[in-house]
């Protein structure tokens, strides 16, 4: 019985480990992080120093002493050390919350994890994932892969024999997946996302304009007028992007377009609906006569982008949708199989204690 209060004390937690943002959802209170997955450490000691919205605020701005780094890369773990430190922050955040009394004391058990993972990641890149998540203080670590959460979290019906397709773009990979019965039928990961959309504008404005430009005006600019569809309500839309003359190093500013930065993300958003165009050729008939009538649904923040829903749409003659919220499908599904362990025990690739 003792066991069994101890284990309710604990919160268990889901993870969407992405590699521009990161959000944890807590079983029975609803997302309560959501930050970017940057961290600044100290250069010698490496000492972690801000990790999050503070850590950001420092990229391209820290002095030579201090780096401030994103860990994971195309949605895997590329410093392991930083993931675990960065993921023992959040899981102890959520753990250590002021307002619980006695209760918020570190003796208190460690979660249960769920995390979302690429679903085209090696079995090696699955243990680094499982093993930070061990390490970083969680009791039991299971992975999941992101379409499958994403589903879940759209609430599309993943356990019935129909055919549902699921297109999650975030900010390292893009994942494309048709799903029936549970399982995931034809999937495929393409390490083009969001932040590819942003050396896409980068080198737009370099070789255009010869002006350099950072990742963070990058994304700025991407999510204030970029789009992926002609709008003539919206195409004389402009931004002033501010960067540096590459021919004399000194400031320049430049007053873009909505039509310029759509020009500059062609190439990878015709990536992306060609990986989608390959996944419906290789979908079983049946499953296709089911993906016709229902459509195909997008989820993660590249699904925002501007007409992007459209161009799918135009491409592909299927209906396309947007899920609500897109930018929490994956930890919102990651919440779900926390409710539902037989769900769990279905979908996750890996897991259990260590």
């Amino acid at each position: 019985m003792f066991g069994k209060l101890w284990e309710l004390l604990s919160f268990d937690v889901g993870i969407d480990l992405g590699t521009v943002n990161t959000l944890v959802l807590v079983k029975g209170k609803g997302i309560v992080i959501r930050e970017p997955t940057v961290v600044a450490l100290h250069k010698k000691t490496r000492q972690v120093l801000a990790i999050g919205r503070e850590a950001k605020r420092m990229l391209g701005r820290t002095p030579a002493a201090i780096e401030a780094v994103r860990p994971l890369r195309d949605g895997v773990i590329s410093d392991f050390d930083t993931t675990e430190a960065m993921l023992r922050y959040f899981i102890h955040k959520v753990h250590n919350n002021p307002g619980r009394g006695m209760f918020s004391l570190p003796r208190i058990p460690r979660p249960r994890v769920v995390v979302g993972i690429p679903s085209g990641v090696t079995a090696v890149e699955r243990r680094a994932v499982q093993d930070a998540c061990l390490s970083a203080g969680a009791r039991e670590a299971y992975l999941i892969e992101e379409p499958m959460a994403a589903a879940i979290g759209a609430k599309l019906p993943v356990e019935d024999p129909e055919g549902v397709m699921v297109v999650d773009i975030g900010g390292g990979t893009t994942e494309i997946a048709v799903i029936s019965l549970g399982g995931m039928v034809l999937n495929k990961s393409l390490r083009i996302a969001g932040d590819e959309l942003d050396e896409e504008i980068i080198n737009y404005m370099r070789v255009r304009y010869g002006m350099l430009i950072g990742e963070r005006t990058a994304e700025d600019v991407k999510i204030e007028i970029g789009s992926a569809y002609p709008n003539k309500d919206k195409d004389e839309a402009a931004t002033v992007i501010r960067g540096r003359d590459l021919s004399n190093g000194l400031p320049k500013s430049l007053k873009v377009t909505a039509a310029e930065i759509r020009e500059a993300l062609a190439p990878t958003v015709s990536q992306m609906i060609s990986g989608v165009q390959e996944i419906l050729e290789e979908t079983p008939p049946e499953l296709l006569t089911d993906i016709v009538e229902r459509g195909i649904f997008l989820t993660g923040g590249g699904s925002l982008i501007r007409g992007l829903d459209k161009r799918i749409a135009e491409e592909t003659k299927l209906p396309v949708y947007i899920s609500d919220d897109p930018l929490t499908t994956v930890v919102r599904g990651c919440g779900e199989v926390l409710d539902n362990l037989n769900l769990l025990s279905k979908v996750k690739v890996t897991g259990g204690l260590r």
